[in-house]
C-alpha cells in the first residue's frame, strides 16, 4: 500500500514538473542575476548587473523596469523598440539606453541575442513588470 501511493505521488510530482519546465524552457527571455549591489549615497537603489538571452525571432513582450537600464550586445542582434523612440538596430559590440520606467519591448533576429544588462533600479521591485 505505502508503495502505491509512493509511486502515484510521483507520477503526480513528474506530471505536474514536465509542463513547467517545458513553460520555463519556452520563454523568449531568459535573466540571469550575476550580482546585486547598493547604490552609494540612495538608500533605496540598486544596481544589478545580468545576462539576459533573447530566443531567436521573437518579440520578448512589453516591460517596465522600475529604473533605467543600459547593456552591451555580446552575441546576436535585435531590435529595441522604445515607446515613443523610433526602433534602435542593435548588433554584436553595440550598447544601449532605456530610460527609467520607459516602456519597451525587443525583437531579436534570427540568431536570437544576448546582453550583459545593468539595471539601476528601486529595491524591493520585481526587476521587469509587463506594460500594458
Amino acid at each position: 500500500m505505502v508503495r502505491t501511493f509512493a509511486a502515484a505521488v510521483a507520477v503526480a510530482l513528474l506530471a505536474v514538473a514536465v509542463p513547467l519546465h517545458a513553460q520555463q524552457s519556452s520563454a523568449p527571455i531568459k535573466r540571469t542575476v550575476l550580482q546585486r549591489v547598493d547604490v552609494p549615497g540612495a538608500a533605496n537603489m540598486e544596481a544589478v548587473t545580468g545576462i539576459a538571452e533573447i530566443m531567436p525571432n521573437v518579440n520578448i513582450g512589453r516591460h517596465t523596469h522600475p529604473g533605467a537600464e543600459t547593456g552591451y550586445v555580446i552575441e546576436g542582434t535585435f531590435t529595441l523598440l522604445v515607446e515613443g523612440k523610433p526602433p534602435v538596430a542593435l548588433r554584436t559590440g553595440d550598447s544601449y539606453q532605456v530610460p527609467v520606467n520607459a516602456v519597451h519591448d525587443a525583437k531579436s533576429g534570427d540568431g536570437g541575442a544576448k546582453v550583459l544588462a545593468v539595471y539601476v533600479v528601486e529595491k524591493g521591485k520585481p526587476l521587469a513588470s509587463p506594460a500594458p
